[in-house]
């Protein structure tokens, strides 16, 4: 009997052990200014995430890259602040809308009501790549010939990063984020949702790393991912591979 308790207690652990937990963004009740210096008191008390899930490319170093995260909220916005180690910063777009992949970026995945499913070409849930030069773009529903629509959501974040004066490499980033619903459009004029607590929305950051290559040589994201066919690049195709973030006070 207690040798078949045990076994049950065993098993119990196991499979805890192996489920994902929860993100927690905290409340907040302070003015949050979008500056790249986050010297509001509130920030002391939000958990640090790591940046550490590999997803394409080789994995870096910690000299190349590395990063880490915190998030608050209100009842308007998502905050979000991410301190990213990264030696070289490279941008060879001038066309924010032109291979944005393949540049330094950070990479916000948000799904508003945590349902999962693709949205690789509709706002079922949104993957906002923000530039060096803070510019917001996710694909869109695609154009009537078929082509591939990818659109400018400068409106959803406001973001400011800024370089460490003792660390030069690190790059203190601050975005404050729009939750939209899937019935957002890019033709209708759609207010973000209100947020409030316990609200559950599925998320995901990752960071593009390009140290002067024509491609992206490492992507590395929150959040561990199952590879499909040996491809662990999905987030940006469906939510079902999000995080669960949680708003807590």
């Amino acid at each position: 009997m207690l040798y078949q308790i045990f076994k049950k207690y065993i098993f119990i652990c196991f499979i805890v052990s192996f489920q994902a937990i929860a993100l927690e963004a905290i409340n907040t009740k302070e003015l949050i200014t979008i500056n790249g210096i986050a010297d509001e008191s509130s920030w002391d008390k939000a958990k640090w995430y790591p940046l550490n899930q590999h997803i394409l490319g080789k994995v870096p170093t910690k000299d190349d890259f590395s990063g880490r995260f915190k998030l608050m909220w209100n009842d308007k916005k998502l905050y979000l602040l991410a301190e990213i180690t990264d030696d070289i910063l490279f941008d060879q777009h001038s066309d924010p809308k032109h291979f944005y992949w393949d540049d330094d970026c950070l990479e916000v995945f948000i799904d508003e009501n945590k349902s999962g499913g693709n949205h690789q070409f509709n706002y079922n849930a949104f993957a906002y790549h923000i530039a060096l030069d803070n510019q917001v773009v996710d694909i869109g529903k695609n154009h009537s010939d078929g082509t591939t629509n990818f659109v400018l959501l400068n409106d959803h974040i406001k973001s400011k990063w800024q370089r460490g004066k003792v660390a030069p490499h690190k790059m203190t980033w601050e975005l404050a984020i729009d939750i939209y619903n899937d019935k957002y459009s890019d033709n209708t004029a759609i207010k973000p949702v209100k947020l409030e607590l316990g609200k559950e929305l599925g998320f995901m950051l990752a960071y593009c790393d390009n140290d002067g290559s024509k491609e992206r040589e490492h992507f590395m994201g929150s959040t561990k991912i199952k590879p499909k066919n040996g491809d662990k690049n999905l987030g940006y195709i469906t939510a079902d591979v999000f995080d669960s973030l949680i708003l807590v006070k």
